[in-house]
C-alpha cells in the first residue's frame, strides 16, 4: 500500500510528510462503514476541509486574474472550476480511482469511477495536503490540476446551452438518448449518448439523465472544437 501510495504522491507532486493523512483521504465512508469504524474514520471530514480550501484558492486566483474579472462573472466561473465532474476530471489525471479505499460491495460496483466519488476523494487528499503542509502545497496543486483550464471548465458549465446554439445555428439535429442504466433504485448510473444527424458524438455519465446528458454535452463540444476549429464563447 504504501509504495501504491508512493506513486500517487509521485502523481500529485506532493509527498506527505504524514502519510496516514493521504490514506485517510481515500477512505470512502463504504469502508469505514463495513468494517464497523467510526464515520470520523472515512474521508468526508477531509472533504468538507478541502472543499473550503479549494474555494478559497479558487476565488483568490479569479480575484487577481487580468483582465479584472467583475463579481458575478467569477461566481460563476469559480462554480464551474470547482463542480464534480471538473473535479473529477483533474482526479482522473492522478489515475486517483485506482488509490480509492472502497467496501467490498461498492469495489464490485467500482463507484470509484463515479464522477460523485472521485470529486469527493480529490477534495479529501487537497484537505489532506492542506494539513499536511499548509496553504503552498495545496495551492500550488489546485492550481495546477484544476485553475489551468478555465474555459474548458466553462464550457462544461454551459454544455448544453452551448450546444443547442451552435446546432441551431448550423441547422443540425440533436437528441439525447440513453444507452445504459444500472444500479438500485436509490442509487442509479446513467450513460447518455448526445447524437447529431444520428451519429454519436459525446457520451456522458452521472446519478442522474441530466447529468449524464451536461458531461455528454460537454464531449460534444470538445469534439466539435477539435474537429474544426471553432471556438465557442463562454465569458
Amino acid at each position: 500500500m504504501i509504495e501504491d501510495l508512493d506513486k500517487l504522491m509521485d502523481a500529485l507532486g506532493y509527498h506527505f510528510k504524514d502519510v496516514s493523512l493521504l490514506k485517510h483521504a481515500l477512505t470512502h465512508p463504504s469502508y469505514s462503514n463495513e468494517n464497523g469504524e467510526p464515520k470520523e474514520a472515512s474521508n468526508q471530514r477531509l472533504e468538507f476541509l478541502g472543499d473550503a480550501v479549494l474555494e478559497l484558492i479558487s476565488s483568490v486566483f479569479l480575484f487577481h486574474r487580468e483582465p479584472v474579472i467583475q463579481e458575478g462573472v467569477m461566481t460563476k466561473i469559480r462554480a464551474a472550476l470547482v463542480c464534480e465532474p471538473t473535479l473529477a476530471g483533474a482526479a482522473r489525471k492522478v489515475n486517483l480511482s485506482d488509490y480509492i479505499i472502497l467496501g467490498k460491495g461498492e469495489a464490485r460496483e467500482r463507484i470509484n469511477e463515479r464522477d460523485s466519488v472521485l470529486s469527493d476523494a480529490f477534495e479529501s487528499v487537497i484537505g489532506a495536503m492542506y494539513l499536511d503542509g499548509g496553504m503552498e502545497p495545496a495551492q500550488k496543486f489546485v492550481t495546477e490540476m484544476v485553475l489551468s483550464d478555465i474555459e474548458n471548465a466553462g464550457l462544461y458549465r454551459d454544455a448544453k446551452t452551448v450546444l443547442q446554439e451552435y446546432v441551431s445555428q448550423n441547422k443540425l439535429d440533436l437528441n439525447y438518448e440513453v444507452i445504459d442504466e444500472s444500479g438500485p433504485c436509490h442509487d442509479r448510473f446513467y450513460r447518455v449518448a448526445a447524437n447529431i444527424n444520428n451519429e454519436q458524438y459525446g457520451i456522458g455519465e452521472g446519478s442522474s439523465k441530466k447529468k449524464g446528458e451536461q458531461e455528454a454535452a460537454y464531449q460534444t463540444l470538445l469534439r466539435i472544437k477539435a474537429e474544426t476549429g471553432h471556438v465557442f464563447k463562454i465569458y
